[in-house]
């Protein structure tokens, strides 16, 4: 890649040399045409797609590129899968789902729809049967198609579309879920209709409460796709580091115990030190006022930002463990420093703490060691008691959060096809 002002001018964001910035890694043709792209047009324009092969009986798979935006207000291009029964559509539409999916990296090849024949059931790396080296595919998608509702899943920004990705950046993620949402209702091929539901698991369950909670985005005009009519979120595990910030105006004080209460919670091993320095990654990405040295160190920042830029969830994580073992900490500062702007940001960038515009069902396991359970039981309480219906279920037996997926699947499939319905839904909020 040449360097150009524009790369100076980032490295020097990120705290690092001028020759210390990497290329992007190659993708398929699809994705490097959509990145020489400009984001312009209508949130969830369609501005590239691509028929695709798929082996699922009785499905038609596109891979599209589409118009999103950021926590900013800032257009981007997100790329993604679409999935539709095959043959005409009844006169009153389909559904639409649109899933949002967990951790698979940062880098720009890290997008779940670039795999080789990515319109399949969930498929997760950890798990036996898994057969890429990352997780890939929709959950549920067969018995949905059977339903006959459409399905779409973003990769989000960053990964395929060009921009550096906002990990975990929620408010962005969610923002890139229903713009699929509404880049899918307005193919043709598709024979959407409104009715929408929203599913996520892990960063994609942070990004479906995030949008259970942003109704003014929802609700403007002007997309490639208006007045979608949610009916309710599904929410797998969800991530959320902004439940844990204090309430109210933070300070100084605040925002340091945050940060330290943070560093704890996610470095005791490189699997989570990856998810936590990522999280920072993106974070810096969505905040070109924060600097990676803010909490880095100057070898921490170059180290993550040649990783990340280059390397999805998995490989990147073996990457640390290799070059630095049991000294991965000493790749962050004793001490960060532009605490309160980083706090603020995470904030911002956050689950809102607003009444949900639909429903919301939580599903989690007892033995979850990467999205603690304590994150989603706190969303509950607060959104609770602002008048929110928001249901969560412990799964039966001992579920990780990579079992999630799998055991929920017979719970939310009814949950959902009871929404689709308009079946009466009674307050799922705890009782006092």
């Amino acid at each position: 890649m040449k360097i150009t002002l524009f790369v100076l001018a980032i490295s020097l964001v990120f705290g690092i040399k001028a020759t210390d910035v990497f290329a992007d890694p190659p993708v398929p043709a699809f994705y490097a045409s959509v990145m020489k792209m400009a984001p312009e047009g209508k949130l969830g324009q369609v501005i590239k797609q691509e028929k695709i092969a798929t082996s699922i009986k009785g499905a038609i798979a596109w891979r599209i590129a589409y118009i999103s935006s950021d926590v900013f207000g800032r257009k981007t291009i997100s790329t993604g899968l679409v999935v539709a029964p095959a043959g005409p559509a009844p006169a009153e539409g389909r559904p639409v789902m649109t899933w949002a999916h967990g951790t698979t990296g940062s880098a720009q090849n890290c997008g779940p729809s670039q795999v080789l024949d990515p319109a399949v059931p969930l498929n997760e790396y950890f798990l036996v049967g898994g057969n890429s080296w990352t997780d890939y595919g929709i959950p549920a998608l067969e018995e949905f198609l059977k339903e006959g509702y459409v399905l779409v899943a973003t990769d989000y920004q960053g990964l395929g579309g060009g921009g550096r990705h906002q990990y975990s950046v929620t408010a962005t993620n969610g923002m890139d879920t229903i713009n699929a949402a509404r880049a899918a209702a307005s193919m043709k091929e598709t024979g959407a209709n409104k009715k929408t539901l929203v599913y996520g698991w892990s960063q994609g369950g942070g990004a479906t409460i995030a949008l259970a909670g942003m109704p003014d985005y929802i609700k403007q005009t002007g997309t490639a796709a208006d007045n979608l009519q949610v009916l309710g979120f599904v929410a797998l595990a969800p991530q959320d580091i902004s439940i844990f910030a204090p309430p109210g105006k933070l300070d100084q004080s605040a925002a340091d115990k945050f940060i330290q209460e943070l560093q704890k919670m996610f470095l005791d091993s490189i699997f989570n030190f990856t998810h936590a320095t990522m999280f920072y990654w993106g974070t810096q990405a969505a905040f070109p006022n924060l600097k990676l040295t803010d909490i880095f160190t100057e070898e921490g920042a170059k180290v993550a930002n040649e990783i990340y830029s280059n390397k999805c969830m998995h490989v990147a994580s073996d990457t640390f463990n290799f070059n630095y073992s049991t000294s991965y900490t000493s790749l962050l500062k004793q001490k960060p420093v532009n605490t309160l702007a980083w706090a603020e940001a995470m904030v911002k960038g956050g689950v809102p703490v607003v009444k949900p515009v639909a429903p919301v069902q939580i599903y989690f396991g007892t033995k979850d060691t990467a999205v603690p359970p304590l994150m989603h039981k706190l969303y509950q309480d607060q959104t609770c008691k602002l008048g929110g219906n928001v249901g969560r279920m412990q799964l039966p037996g001992e579920q990780s959060h990579f079992t999630t997926p799998g055991s929920s699947k017979p719970f939310y499939i009814s949950w959902v096809k009871d929404r689709v319905a308009g079946k009466p839904l009674a307050n799922a909020c705890p009782q006092n």
